[in-house]
C-alpha cells in the first residue's frame, strides 16, 4: 500500500510500483531463509535506529533484503551498483510502498551514479553494504564528516575486497568490514551456482546462441568461472579455460577442460566470457585473432575486463546495434565481433541476475553479518574480517531446512575423537 509521504528519491516512474510489488513477492516466495531471519528481526529489532546505506543491484531479491533490514529496525537508503541492473519497477515499489530512499535508474550515466553514491553518504550511514566498495572507498576518499559515526560495512564482491584490502594495507581503512563474499556458503551458492547459471542465461537471452557444439572460452577459473565452465559443458559446449594462477589452471585441467593461454584460445573460441576481476584481459591482440561472429561477454563486476577502447579502435567506427543488447564491431578485414550488454556484467545487464533461491543465501548472510557487525564493531576494530563460522553454519542449516534436507549429527565419541590430539 502506498504511503502518504514519499521519501527523497530518484527513480524512473513511481507508477511502476504495482509491477514491482508483484516481482518482489515472486522473489520472496523463493527466499525462505531470509523470511525466517525477517521474522526473528521483526520480533527482536536488533538493528533499531541504525542507518544503513546500500549500493547493490536494485532487484526484487535486493528489495527483500531491504525489507528484512527494515523489519530489524534499520533505516535503509539504496542506490544501484550497476547502471544496467536496476529493475525500475522494484525501485518504485520500495519508494512508494516501503518509504525507502532509492536512487537508481536503469541506464543511468556515470555522473548520475556518482551523485547517487554521494547522496547516500550525505545521510551519514552507520553501516554500508557494498557491491564493489564504492560507498566505503568514496567515504574514505572524501573523509571528514562522512566517516563520523561509521560502524562498518559488508562487501559482496571479490573486486571490492581487493580495493578494501589495499586501503587496509596502506593503513587508511577506518572501520571494520566483513568479507561476505568469502563466506563458504557465498562461494558455493552465489559464485558457483548463481553466476554459473545466470551468466549463461544472460548470454543466451541477449544472443539466442546455441551453446551445444560451440567452443566457449572462460577467462578466469575462480568459483564463478568454475560454475560457468560446468554449465557450458553441460549444455554441450567445448570449454577452454584461461588462467594466470597455476593451481587454478591445474584444477581446470584435472576437471577435464582444455587449458591454454588467452591468445591461443582467441583463435578457437566462438563465445568468450571474462570473469577475472581484472582489467583488459581481452584486448587488441586477442580481437585480431578471433573468428568472424565471435561473442564477447563479461561476467566480472566492472566493465573493464574487455578493452572496449581497443575494440572500438580495431573497428574504426564500424559499430552497429544488431539486437537490443548486441553491438556488432566490424574489423578492417570484414570479421564481425559481437559485444553483449556493452561489456557490463552480463547476468544482470542481459538477464535478471542470480535466481532468488541463490540470493536467499547471499542476503541471509548479509543480514546476519550486519547484525553481527552492529553487535561486535568495537571488538572487531578497523580491517577486513572474515564471516564467522557460526554465521556460515547457521545459513547452511536454515537453507537445508528450507529444502527439507536432514543430515546426521556427530556422536559425543566422534566429537571427542575429532577434537583430541591423542
Amino acid at each position: 500500500m502506498a504511503r502518504a509521504s514519499v521519501p527523497p528519491h530518484d527513480v524512473a516512474d513511481l507508477a511502476l510500483a504495482p509491477e514491482g510489488e508483484s516481482r518482489i513477492d515472486w522473489a520472496a516466495g523463493q527466499m525462505p531463509v531470509l523470511a525466517q531471519i525477517r521474522e526473528r528481526f521483526a520480533a527482536q529489532r536488533p538493528l533499531a535506529g541504525i542507518r544503513i546505506a546500500a549500493c547493490l543491484h536494485v532487484t526484487a531479491e535486493t528489495a527483500n533484503l531491504v525489507r528484512t533490514l527494515g523489519a530489524g529496525g534499520a533505516t535503509v537508503a539504496l542506490c544501484s551498483a550497476n547502471p544496467l541492473s536496476t529493475q525500475d519497477d522494484v525501485a518504485a515499489a520500495l519508494v512508494l510502498d516501503d518509504g525507502v530512499q532509492v536512487r537508481a535508474l536503469r541506464g543511468e550515466t556515470l555522473d548520475t551514479y556518482v551523485e547517487h553514491v554521494l547522496a547516500l553518504l550525505e545521510g551519514r550511514p552507520q553501516v554500508t553494504i557494498d557491491d564493489g566498495a564504492d560507498l566505503l572507498v568514496t567515504a574514505h576518499t572524501t573523509g571528514g564528516a562522512l566517516l563520523e559515526g561509521l560502524i562498518g560495512g559488508t562487501e559482496e564482491t571479490t573486486t571490492g575486497l581487493v580495493r578494501l584490502r589495499r586501503l587496509e594495507d596502506e593503513g587508511k581503512l577506518r572501520c571494520p568490514v566483513l568479507a561476505v563474499n568469502e563466506a563458504r556458503t557465498e562461494r558455493a551458492l552465489n559464485d558457483r551456482h548463481g553466476t554459473g547459471q545466470s551468466a549463461l542465461d544472460g548470454i543466451i537471452r541477449a544472443s539466442n546462441v546455441l551453446l551445444a557444439g560451440n567452443t566457449v572460452v572462460v577467462v578466469g577459473y575462480g568459483w564463478a568461472g568454475q560454475g560457468i565452465a560446468e554449465r557450458a559443458r553441460g549444455a554441450g559446449a567445448v570449454v577452454i579455460v584461461c588462467e594466470v594462477e597455476p593451481l587454478r589452471a591445474l584444477e581446470a585441467r584435472m576437471a577435464g577442460y582444455e587449458v591454454m593461454t588467452s591468445l591461443q584460445a582467441a583463435e578457437r573460441g566462438n563465445v568468450f566470457i571474462t570473469v577475472t576481476g581484472s582489467r583488459r584481459v581481452l584486448r587488441g591482440a586477442h580481437f585480431e585473432r578471433m573468428k568472424d561472429g565471435a561473442l564477447l561477454a563479461n561476467a566480472g563486476h566492472f566493465d573493464v575486463e574487455l578493452d572496449l577502447e581497443e575494440l572500438a579502435a580495431v573497428a574504426a567506427g564500424r559499430i552497429r546495434a544488431v539486437r537490443p543488447l548486441v553491438e556488432e564491431y566490424v574489423l578492417g578485414d570484414g570479421r564481425r565481433l559481437n559485444l553483449l550488454a556493452h561489456g557490463r556484467v552480463v547476468n544482470l545487464a542481459a538477464a535478471e541476475g542470480h535466481p532468488a533461491a541463490v540470493m536467499d543465501v547471499s542476503f541471509a548472510l548479509q543480514a546476519l553479518c550486519i547484525e553481527d557487525l552492529v553487535r561486535r564493531h568495537d571488538e572487531l576494530g578497523a580491517g577486513v574480517h572474515p564471516v564467522t563460522a557460526a554465521i556460515d553454519r547457521e545459513v547452511g542449516r536454515l537453507k537445508l531446512a528450507a529444502l527439507g534436507v536432514e543430515i546426521d549429527e556427530p556422536t559425543a565419541e566422534q566429537e571427542h575423537y575429532r577434537e583430541s590430539w591423542v
